[in-house]
């Protein structure tokens, strides 16, 4: 055997647009992108099936996927929705193995090695998983079965959407699995690698497996030809990350049109920092740094932090200071974009008491008070909760 684990990798098919295609059945069948409104600037954020046969895909300028595809419906991000199911799909996750590697909202590696006896071997389980996903979120999930994660990962995506691909154990059965595959398919090789592995007749992984180990040094290193032909004999020792959690959270917008008024700027700041302070929440985290972005015409870009002196998760405290180390900044250009974020990220609130955080019972009613408003907006709807004119005053 080439290796006794058996690894999945899970990934979610579409995931942003599926769940708005299930949460609205009229929009099944059609091309949905999410992200920048089409006549805004901004980009891609997800696009579904329908829009991908356009050639429309992330990070793409909403203009050009509009210019692409006219009659494609656009959608904003819905940051919360897809972060609950994202809770659903990973507590599915754990009901079959306690060792999950997150790699995103949307994508896990699972090591499923030692639950056979309970669930059955590698494909059973993949099975499994996949079942409870469409049971319990109405959604269809792509998965790889191997017994590495760079091969699991390769796998997950062979046959999507809503596939399953097992990848042979033994290390003949794996070379021959790779042989036929483009080079660019090996983690890590990116436009330049590929470029200069392809430059020197080397276009397949079957290609690269026959390369003297002299030849492939000269073409990429030392250190990157040792890497690339573990990899295209399919040897990966990497174990799973299981300490795997976000160390930043953070939002930006940019403006349809420059923007000049501080008025409107301190505004949207405010819509970031709210939609920050739920995500902070939601994870569990308290932050302890603040950044700050002000992209000017002609992308310049300004950016700052300040160190909080008391760890929190809470609205006003976030939104107080992201105001401040605004109001610092002299507006000499309309401004393009602007950001927020957090990091420093911690499992607790606490610190030094100083001006800015009064007392405990202060910030703990501060934060009760934000997390009330997260379940009445949950419940009833973004817009149901909005902060008074005076807030952005100071």
């Amino acid at each position: 055997m080439a290796d006794t684990r058996t690894i999945l990798h899970v990934d979610m098919d579409a995931f942003f647009a599926s769940v708005e295609q299930h949460d609205h059945p009229e929009l099944r069948g059609k091309p949905v992108v999410i992200g920048a409104p089409r006549d805004q600037r901004g980009v891609v954020s997800a696009a579904s099936y329908e829009a991908r046969k356009f050639g429309i895909h992330s990070a793409m300028p909403s203009r050009e996927a509009a210019r692409r595809c006219p009659h494609a419906v656009f959608l904003p991000v819905n940051g919360r929705r897809y972060h609950d199911v994202s809770k659903q799909v990973f507590a599915i996750f754990h009901r079959f193995t306690p060792l999950v590697e997150p790699l995103s909202v949307d994508e896990a590696f699972l090591d499923v090695t030692g639950v056979r006896r309970l669930f059955g071997d590698g494909p059973e389980v993949a099975g499994r998983v996949r079942a409870a996903i469409r049971g319990e979120t109405g959604l269809t999930a792509s998965v790889g079965v191997a017994t590495n994660k760079f091969l699991a990962k390769l796998a997950s995506d062979m046959n999507k959407p809503d596939g399953v691909t097992i990848v042979p154990r033994t290390r003949d059965e794996i070379i021959a699995f790779l042989a036929p595959l483009p080079v660019g398919r090996i983690w890590g090789v990116g436009k330049v690698t590929r470029a200069a592995l392809e430059d020197g007749g080397i276009r397949t992984i079957g290609d690269l497996q026959q390369t003297a180990a002299v030849r492939l040094e000269r073409l990429v290193g030392k250190h990157g030809a040792r890497h690339l032909m573990r990899l295209a004999l399919g040897e990966d020792a990497r174990e799973l990350e299981l300490e795997h959690e976000e160390k930043s959270i953070s939002r930006e917008h940019t403006f349809t049109h420059d923007c000049s008024s501080p008025r409107r700027l301190e505004r949207v700041l405010c819509d970031l920092v709210d939609d920050v302070g739920s995500r902070l929440r939601g994870a569990g985290r308290y932050a302890t740094v603040i950044h700050l972005k002000v992209r000017w015409q002609g992308f310049k870009t300004i950016t700052r932090q300040r160190q909080l002196p008391y760890a929190c998760c809470d609205d006003f405290n976030l939104r107080s200071t992201a105001l401040a180390m605004f109001r610092e900044i002299e507006l000499v250009k309309p401004v393009r974009l602007i950001g927020m974020g957090v990091s420093g990220l911690r499992d607790d609130g606490g610190g030094e008491q100083l001006s800015l955080f009064d007392n405990p019972a202060a910030n703990r009613k501060r934060e009760a008070l934000s997390r009330a408003v997260d379940a009445i907006r949950e419940e009833h709807g973004e817009g149901s909760v909005t902060r008074g004119s005076a807030e952005t005053k100071g």
